[in-house]
């Protein structure tokens, strides 16, 4: 990779290291297997930017040709320094990226979607725990039509039970 191309992806590296919450993503994880996996996301990024950061940042040290002139003869030097200097290194093409963007992008939209179910679902149950520890301190004090009240079907079923001779027995 040449010097210039390299410190492009080494700065970008670095900025998207800046840019990922890992700690705001680890609280969204909720079973433990997640968290391996995500654990495992995170040390592969970490050795892969680890790599970019020292390896690949560093410009190669110039080749000193004149040392190699004085003990091997210019002739040779001068034809392995024209063939060097021919070496183009081919620039990166993404080709993978553009496939499995649309794919990603699709995921996203079913994330939030079920993001958004959720955080329905949350709310529904809190306001069940609620009903519930309401109940739960009013229960021994309460009447029959008071709880009849809340629970109209229940009502309804105990009637119907009552109305068709059904004791329970």
């Amino acid at each position: 990779m040449s010097g210039s191309g390299t410190k492009k992806v080494v700065e970008a590296a670095a900025k998207a290291t800046k840019s990922i919450d890992w700690e705001g993503m680890a609280k969204l994880l909720v079973s433990e297997e997640a968290r391996k996996e995500f654990a495992n996301l995170r040390r592969a990024f970490d050795e892969v930017n680890h790599d970019l950061q020292t390896k690949f940042s560093q410009e190669p040290e110039p080749i000193d040709w004149e040392y190699y002139r004085k003990g091997i003869g210019s002739r040779l030097v001068d034809m392995y320094k024209e063939a060097y200097d021919g070496i183009e290194i081919p620039k990166y093409v993404d080709t993978v990226t553009p496939e499995y963007k649309p794919k990603f992008d699709a995921l996203l939209v079913e994330l939030k979607g079920a993001e958004q179910q959720s955080l329905k679902e949350s709310e529904r149950l809190e306001k069940e725990i609620a009903e519930v520890q309401e109940m739960k301190k009013k229960i021994s004090t309460m009447t029959a039509d008071e709880y009849f009240e809340k629970h109209p079907e229940l009502k309804k079923r105990f009637d119907d039970e009552i109305r068709n001779d059904n004791w329970g027995y």
